[in-house]
């Protein structure tokens, strides 16, 4: 059976929640299935609702099953799609150098030579009000930051709260997978001395297209990427973080409480421009493009 992909959109009556059907089609869970009418509601109502879902978006409808009702298949081209998690919903959690050769590239722009792995997570936040949806224009902040840069990155979106999560039952919390995209102002995140100001420029992280359920996709070795411009510049494998989803999960918890809906971004692989010679940044009309494996590409552009 093919990935459930979930989606938030908007149109006239408004932003819910749905499933992208093939052919350009989109199932209006508002509609099809009002007390999953847009994502959280999804997530907190649990897994018997993912179940009703997955059987609304069966074509044909499996046996016994009802099909969806009139009126609630939409083409694609008369929505918009939203972040899947729209602002300023729940939290943004973050981590630092979780990829050794990024970590090593890093480094390497500070004049060290031996980097070392690092013993614990390295957890900042972003604030809500980044998200902003595929497609999106991202504001340059000409103003404020000369340094604009990308990071593409696996999202993993809490589906279960808890705390003190133990390692081995840290997937049971995750609702699903998708894509996201740090942007950065590098020079306000050194300025600083911390990540949060340089991480939280307003509409400065695309979220999307899609949450993947976790059942539907074993995230732990999949491809992930970013172009700009048609020009490949990160190229990485999943299973090349220093801390997997499990272990952050694990770390993030401990005494904290984890929401449904928080999202989390684990990290990204090696090949932002700040480390590239000479130094890339991004400049208005440059076009990003995020892809991981099994979940799709993310696209969004720097506003002129």
């Amino acid at each position: 059976m093919a990935a459930l992909k979930l989606i938030t959109f908007a149109d006239a009556e408004g932003s819910r929640a749905g499933v992208l059907l093939e052919g350009d089609r989109v199932l209006d869970l508002g509609r099809a299935m009002p007390p999953a009418r847009d994502m959280l509601a999804l997530i907190d109502a649990g897994p018997g609702a993912l179940a009703a879902v997955r059987a609304l978006a069966a074509s044909p409808p499996a046996r016994g099953l009802k099909p969806a009702p009139a009126g609630a298949v939409l083409p694609l081209a008369a929505v918009a799609l939203q972040a899947p998690i729209p602002r300023p919903r729940r939290n943004v959690f973050c981590v630092g150098r979780n990829y050794m050769d990024h970590v090593a590239e890093g480094d390497r722009t500070r004049g060290i030579t031996n980097s070392e792995v690092p013993k614990y997570p390295q957890f900042f936040t972003k604030a809500a009000d980044t998200v902003v949806a595929p497609g999106a224009p991202v504001p340059s902040h000409a103003g404020v930051t000369q340094w604009l840069d990308y990071e593409v990155e696996l999202v993993a979106v809490i589906g279960t709260a808890g705390r003190d999560i133990p390692k081995e039952k840290a997937l049971d919390h995750v609702f699903g997978w998708s894509i996201g995209n740090d942007v950065t102002g590098r020079d306000l995140q050194r300025r600083h001395g911390q990540w949060f100001k340089g991480k939280s420029l307003d509409r400065s992280c695309p979220l999307g297209p899609v949450i993947v359920p976790r059942e539907d996709l074993d995230a732990s070795d999949l491809a992930i990427g970013l172009r700009i411009n048609g020009e490949q510049r990160q190229a990485s494998r999943t299973s090349k973080m220093i801390f997997d989803v499990k272990e952050i999960i694990h770390q993030l918890s401990a005494g904290f409480t984890l929401l449904p809906g928080d999202v989390i971004m684990t990290g990204t692989p090696e090949g932002v421009g700040y480390a590239m010679q000479p130094p890339q940044t991004l400049k208005p009309g440059d076009v990003m493009e995020l892809t991981i494996e099994g979940i799709g590409t993310l696209t969004n552009a720097i506003a002129d």
